[in-house]
This record gives structure tokens, C-alpha cells and sequence, in this order.
């Protein structure tokens, strides 16, 4: 089975961008957009798709702890309707609970500071949810 996809971790400020081989075997963070406005973001990730012949973005949701959509699932669903409508993509959604202090906690054991690598925390974040999506592609197979 062939991917092109790229997961992202949506936030207010940036969106942590991920990519796979097309073997889905390995994941690495590959950039974080630090969000403009909406035309540059699409640009932004537009080049991206482009560049990496994508087809399919995987965002991560961000649930509440019971599995209630709050206010900042909605507005990552909105921006999730929006961008794929715009850039032509298939959208997947991944439950993205606690990726990002995964990914803190990750960086913690490797001994880099998280403390002003909040870009580097969402790429991780990014990178855990496209392997989330992955995993569970697999078993489908």
C-alpha cells in the first residue's frame, strides 16, 4: 500500500507538519508553519503537497479528556473543512490526546529542553498523530 500524507498538529499559533515514505514505514517531522494568515498558510502548505505529491492530510483532533469535541476541536475541524476544500485533499481525522506532551516527554528523555522548542514539540505532535493514523491503517490492511 502506497501513502501520501501528511499529518499536522493544528494550533492557533502553528501547525506541526509530519511526513512518511510511501511504504508508511518511517515518520519525521518535516516543518512548522508559523500561522500568518490564511493565504499564506494555504501557500505554505500547498508547496508542501506539491512538493511531496500528497493526496491526503491527517489532522490531529483535539478531544477533551472525557471524548467531548471542545471549543479548539472545533475550530481544528473548521480549519480542517476549510484547508482540505481549498487544497483539494482527502481528510482524515486522528485523535490527538496527549501527542503533544508525548512528544515534550520524548524530547525530555533525549535531553533537549522544551522550553523554547515549542516548533519542535508540534512537529513531534505532528509526527505521532500521522503514525497513530498509520497503525491503524495497517491493521486494515
Amino acid at each position: 500500500m502506497q501513502y501520501a500524507a501528511l499529518g499536522l498538529d493544528v494550533g492557533r499559533k502553528r501547525i506541526g507538519v509530519a511526513g512518511c515514505d510511501r511504504l508508511g514505514i518511517s515518520v519525521h517531522g518535516i516543518t512548522t508553519i508559523i500561522r500568518k494568515s490564511w493565504q499564506e498558510d494555504m501557500a505554505e502548505l500547498r508547496s508542501l503537497i506539491i512538493e511531496r505529491n500528497i493526496d491526503t492530510l491527517v489532522i490531529g483532533l483535539p478531544y477533551n479528556m472525557d471524548g467531548s469535541l471542545g471549543y479548539q476541536a472545533k475550530q481544528v475541524q473548521k480549519f480542517a473543512h476549510n484547508a482540505t476544500k481549498a487544497l483539494g485533499m482527502n481528510l482524515e481525522f486522528v485523535d490527538e490526546r496527549l501527542t503533544s506532551y508525548e512528544a515534550e516527554e520524548m524530547m525530555r528523555s533525549q535531553g533537549i529542553s522544551t522550553r523554547h522548542n515549542k516548533e519542535m514539540i508540534d512537529r513531534k505532535a505532528a509526527a505521532l498523530i500521522l503514525q497513530q493514523w498509520l497503525a491503524v491503517k495497517s491493521q486494515l490492511k
